[in-house]
């Protein structure tokens, strides 16, 4: 397969294309949004959300957006917030079945944290989803299970995340997230956001 690829920030013409990546890789795991939930995310950062074409049309994307560490969207509902993190969350990464195993999921990912590197954040974070853990495992991700997920990510949803920099505020509240007792008040709440996904592997995150 030859390979033509461009990756590039999103414009308004692309969401068609992006919708339905999006629901061809999500609505059999019931994690696909509405429209306005992605533009919604994509209006959030910007700069830290991409369209990759293979051979001149949109074959994947990632959206990603800043989000305080431990915490992710919902969903169920738009972004109103716009969160200032140095914790970039990434939402979802998605790669259309017919180019899968070209390595694409993993460009997408490297211009993401690039960009990431390049505007300061200190770290990734995603949600992995539909089995998808050992895919960013490999790519310097680490499981973070203390974090309750809510039920619309999938039973088997996983909260990870990876440094790019870490500053000695984010490193400690890190470590006090990760020593503190599990309260059942705190569990309640984290299980009343929703879930992140991402994959090369389709797209498995969310």
């Amino acid at each position: 397969m030859g390979r033509d690829v461009r990756i590039r920030h999103i414009t308004e013409g692309d969401w068609d294309a992006i919708v339905a990546l999006e629901a061809a890789a999500h609505s059999a795991g019931a994690l696909s949004e509405e429209r306005h939930a992605l533009e919604s995310r994509a209006r959030s950062s910007p700069g830290t959300c991409f369209v990759l074409d293979f051979e001149k049309r949109p074959a994947g994307y990632v959206l990603a957006l800043p989000y305080p560490m431990f915490r992710y969207p919902d969903l169920s509902r738009a972004e109103d917030v716009v969160h200032h993190s140095r914790n970039l969350h990434l939402h979802d990464l998605v790669v259309a079945e017919h180019v899968r195993g070209n390595g694409l999921a993993r460009e997408l990912l490297h211009r993401l944290t690039t960009t990431a590197r390049a505007k300061k954040y200190e770290r990734v974070s995603l949600i992995a989803v539909g089995g998808s853990e050992g895919f960013w495992s490999a790519n310097a991700f680490d499981a973070v299970p203390e974090v309750a997920l809510a039920p619309s990510y999938g039973a088997s949803a996983v909260y990870m995340s990876k440094a790019l920099r870490m500053s000695e505020a984010l490193r400690m509240s890190e470590a006090l997230y990760r020593s503190e007792p599990v309260h059942e008040d705190r569990d309640a709440r984290r299980r009343s956001q929703p879930m992140v996904r991402s994959t090369d592997h389709p797209r498995k995150t969310k």
